[in-house]
């Protein structure tokens, strides 16, 4: 069962949340923050992503980087960018993509709920080098300064005590720039909501890691580093804790994550097609968008055409969590099959593109001659993801694409 805990959180003041929050520090590459920071000194991109304060080309990977992220952090809290609060509280966070509003709880969850207990569960690999960053940055800051997005199964005590504070005015609420995107906040500081929501979550059996994986890994790495240098560790301590955002399962949006790629292995397109055409029905909806409508169909841009794919019958093995899964039947009957990509996580040749940049986006990279073909594949579903995670399995690289992404610096949890 999931063990949570509310912490005093630091979080800017109301009047200069729209100065502070950013996007994620891995959602954008170093030269992208620099222009969105600007001359934004409140900005936290000087904290998550502190080779902007450097010249031009400086790896984000370098010690004096770290260093930095820990200067500009006490810098933030010396100037009053970022305030503790005075007491310990769990924070409702909302955000609202076309139309659709999602609520999630910001917690403290439990580092031995992810090392030990089986309780927070993973579905995608991690790197060693990116888990070595975010254990760097954790431990030079010594904090986490952006939060794990975690799934859990809906629960109704929960949604009925969101929906009280959501009918109320929240002490954040700004449309985020860029997607459009709107964010609230209201903190939750009343003791029997407090005790309401840790003793709930006390009776969820899992949580389930949706982004953020490396976070995690790194906020365990971090954790299991204090305890055992502490001689008179506890357990209770708050580097036993890292910060998390809880939403329902039911809540949250999954985009299409697609894949284009440069060359078509020296096959001509009617080879090409010809091949494609042994596993799957084709056809050509000439220069029409057409969209994946159910699983095992697939939407194929080449030569200025779209073509809709569908998986013949019996190809794919629908009791196997992982087999089962378009990403696997695309890989292995298109990606690796016909065009030799065996290794998405390492060649070359090809690259992702989140849903949430569009069809137009898989046009314009093929239209331009950098890419030779682009590929739409069919949602993966949050069911599918914590099927996965509770049979112990993990998804092939590049699965899932989660929107609205989480806003950093509404909520920073120190770990002492």
């Amino acid at each position: 069962m999931a063990t949570i805990k509310p912490f005093r959180g630091l979080r800017p003041p109301k009047e200069l949340v729209e100065l502070v929050e950013s996007r994620p520090y891995d959602v954008l590459e170093s030269e992208e923050a620099r222009v969105e920071a600007g001359t934004n000194e409140k900005s936290l991109y000087h904290i998550i992503k502190p080779e902007i304060d450097f010249p031009v080309g400086t790896s984000e990977y370098d010690p004096r980087v770290y260093e930095q992220a820990a200067k500009n952090f006490q810098k933030f809290q010396q100037e009053g960018w970022l305030v503790q609060d005075a007491q310990d509280m769990y924070y409702i966070y909302a955000q609202t993509m076309n139309g659709k509003t999602q609520f999630g709880l910001v917690v403290g969850a439990l580092v031995d709920d992810y090392t030990k207990n089986g309780v927070i569960k993973k579905h995608e690999l991690t790197r060693r080098d990116k888990e070595e960053d975010r254990m760097k940055h954790v431990r030079a800051t010594n904090a986490n300064m952006e939060p794990v997005f975690f799934a859990y199964k809906d629960n109704e005590v929960i949604d009925n005590l969101v929906a009280r504070y959501a009918k109320t005015a929240p002490e954040y609420d700004f449309i985020a720039p860029i997607d459009g995107f709107r964010h609230q906040l209201w903190p939750v500081s009343d003791k029997h909501d407090i005790e309401t929501i840790t003793d709930t979550f006390a009776h969820i059996p899992y949580l389930y890691i949706a982004d953020g994986h490396h976070r995690s890994a790194a906020a365990a790495l971090v954790g299991a580093e204090k305890a055992s240098q502490n001689p008179n560790h506890r357990g209770d301590e708050e580097y036993n804790y890292f910060m998390a955002v809880c939403f329902p399962a039911s809540q949250l949006t999954i985009l299409d994550y697609n894949r284009v790629v440069k060359d078509l292995n020296g096959k001509t397109e009617e080879e090409f097609l010809a091949m494609l055409a042994e596993d799957f029905d084709i056809e050509c909806q000439g220069k029409e968008r057409i969209h994946p409508s159910r699983k095992h169909q697939f939407s194929l841009y080449l030569g200025g055409y779209w073509y809709l794919l569908t998986l013949h019958e019996g190809l794919a093995d629908d009791n196997d969590p992982i087999g089962g899964l378009d990403v696997s039947v695309s890989s292995n009957l298109i990606l690796d099959k016909l065009l030799g990509i065996t290794d998405l996580r390492s060649d070359k040749r090809i690259d992702f593109v989140g849903g949430l940049r569009g069809y137009e986006e898989l046009e314009r990279r093929v239209d331009s001659g950098e890419m030779k073909m682009a590929l739409a594949l069919y949602p993966v579903s949050m069911q599918e993801i914590m099927d996965i995670a509770d049979n112990g399995k993990i998804m092939p690289p590049k699965a899932t694409w989660f929107e609205p992404k989480l806003r950093s610096g509404l909520v920073v949890h120190k770990l002492d």
